[in-house]
């Protein structure tokens, strides 16, 4: 019978998902679901983006244009599951107020509107505008799910659509796709496009399947391919690639980035970001393939790419991830919306005595969000200290110095708790080497195997005399950046009380923090619900 029933309900999804997909729906359309108390459910981020209900992956088409940051998404308007995709739409003035638009793209004839990247072609290169009115440019994947059905391996192309408004209304290219799938791969998508200076033309990268496939073109219609670029025996699948150059922290020199989201197999299982450091030419892109290195070591970083077109003035590497994991992104306990995105963070590019390490660290704009400070000075723990202050510990920021040189524990760290038990533990272990993200304990109601299946761990440093460690805290998520963000790492969690305590503790001998800050946090919703 449960078999039975499992089966109708796949066979439902199936023509839901067929319907969706090749059903072109009125451009200016969009499902708007009615939700009691926006934005003060349960678990619900209150400075992170997340949609008004329903479901959201990866972020999409991001741009700055005449004072707003675009940002895109990949929303199904129908269901808080995956489904056939549209293209979300939400801007801002400082990247962390948000206005929710209408959805951008629909699904189409051509089939659903998968992830991809959007530029403002300001010489109109494209003639799709004009000098004066130069067009912003989406690139996206087409996925023709009864293609995908029929097994005719070239059910994804690459097809662009343009916007004379700044990107509130949208047109599809008459003659898409663009690219098409003549290789017939599976998993051919995601394109990305970024102006190349010394060549003068566009190269658009994309994900095809186990490596990345770059592309030319002077007017964003007519691409030609240019090479191919991946790890030899690589089985795991690469999606949504971003390039750009970079300039080396207090150097004149540059270098390239390519970033790359892989689908299994991240550090602590699943799916993450990572990425390259190399040079490119125009036409090939060269890096030591072997040091794929990793922008977030959480399992809940993905699709993190970057915007386009910011202000020279600013000079800025910016972008954003999904805030989940396939592992178990569609079935977390949120019951009106599905998924957040984390904190907009900078990108700095460091070069150490032998290597290039990518930093990251939350935009500048975060600290406008910060309420008066708790502080404490020197502190020596034995066993475990509550830190206490004006703050909600689910809604928080603790900035937190550690001296390394006096703490003579071996295992340290921080815990988020509520009254009934649950909690994050976030332990530093120095004969290890590692830091560890424990949320094993922080639900009772084990909804997903994979979830709770495992500790997850980063190597650490500790031979520096001091450790600064920020940790941001939003109703469900916490993100952990080290010593200025060398390295990042994302989690979220789900308990069934928000967590009420933060603790510094330690299993023996001193745990000895030189400084530490904690903030309150303001909500970017309250008040806004009559608004969006």
């Amino acid at each position: 019978m449960k078999q039975t029933i499992i089966l109708r309900i796949s066979m439902t999804l199936m023509l839901i998902f067929i319907l969706g997909c090749n059903n072109n729906k009125g451009e200016k359309e969009m499902t708007t679901p009615i939700v009691q108390n926006l934005y003060q459910e349960t678990h619900r981020p209150q400075f992170h983006f997340t949609p008004q209900a329903n479901w959201m992956n990866d972020p999409n088409g991001m741009y700055y244009h005449k004072g707003k940051y675009h940002l895109f998404y990949q929303y199904f308007p129908d269901s808080t599951v995956w489904g056939p995709m549209h293209w979300g739409h939400a801007e801002s003035t400082d990247l962390l107020n948000w206005k929710h638009l209408p959805i951008a793209l629909f699904p189409d004839s051509l089939g659903c509107i998968f992830s991809g990247g959007a530029i403002v072609d300001n010489n109109n290169t494209s003639k799709l505008g004009t000098k004066e009115n130069p067009p912003i440019i989406a690139t996206f994947t087409h996925h023709d799910f009864v293609g995908e059905k029929a097994k005719t391996n070239d059910f994804q192309k690459q097809s662009i659509a343009f916007s004379l408004d700044g990107g509130y209304e949208w047109i599809k290219y008459a003659s898409n796709p663009v690219i098409p799938n003549t290789e017939k791969i599976k998993d051919f998508r995601d394109p990305k496009v970024v102006w190349h200076e010394p060549s003068q033309k566009w190269i658009l990268v994309l994900a095809a399947y186990d490596r990345v496939k770059f592309y030319s073109s002077a007017n964003l219609i007519d691409w030609e391919f240019l090479s191919d670029f991946g790890i030899e025996a690589d089985e795991r699948l690469w999606e949504c690639p971003d390039l750009f150059p970079i300039k080396v922290e207090g150097t004149n020199e540059y270098k390239w980035v390519l970033l790359v989201s892989i689908q299994k197999n991240a550090p602590n299982d699943g799916t993450a970001t990572s990425y390259f450091i190399g040079d490119f030419d125009g036409t090939v892109f060269k890096s030591e393939i072997e040091n794929q290195k990793w922008l977030d070591w959480g399992t809940d970083n993905y699709a993190f790419v970057t915007w386009n077109n910011v202000p020279k003035e600013d000079g800025r590497i910016i972008g954003i991830g999904w805030m989940s994991n396939w592992q178990y992104a569609q079935v977390v306990p949120t019951e009106n919306w599905r998924s957040a995105m984390t904190l907009p963070r900078e990108l700095t590019l460091v070069k150490s005595t032998s290597d290039y390490s990518l930093y990251s660290l939350p935009v500048k704009e975060f600290k406008t969000l910060r309420g008066e400070s708790t502080t404490y000075s020197q502190i020596d723990i034995l066993g475990e200290k509550v830190l206490e202050g004006s703050f909600s510990t689910s809604q928080a920021e603790l900035d937190l110095t550690v001296d390394l040189k006096k703490t003579t524990a071996n295992s340290f760290g921080i815990k988020l708790q509520n009254e009934i038990g649950e909690n994050v533990l976030i332990k530093f272990n120095k004969s290890e080497r590692k830091m560890f993200v424990d949320r094993t304990n922080s639900q009772k109601d084990k909804f997903s195997d994979d979830f709770f299946k495992s500790v997850h761990s980063v190597p650490i440093d500790f031979e520096k005399e001091k450790m600064n460690i920020r940790m941001i805290i939003d109703a469900a998520s916490v993100e952990i950046f080290i010593n200025n963000g060398e390295l990042s790492f994302t989690s979220i969690f789900f308990p069934s009380k928000e967590f009420n305590t933060i603790s510094l503790f330690t299993n023996n001998r001193t745990f000895s923090i030189a400084s530490a800050e904690i903030y309150p946090l303001k909500s970017i919703w309250l008040e806004k619900e009559e608004e969006n």
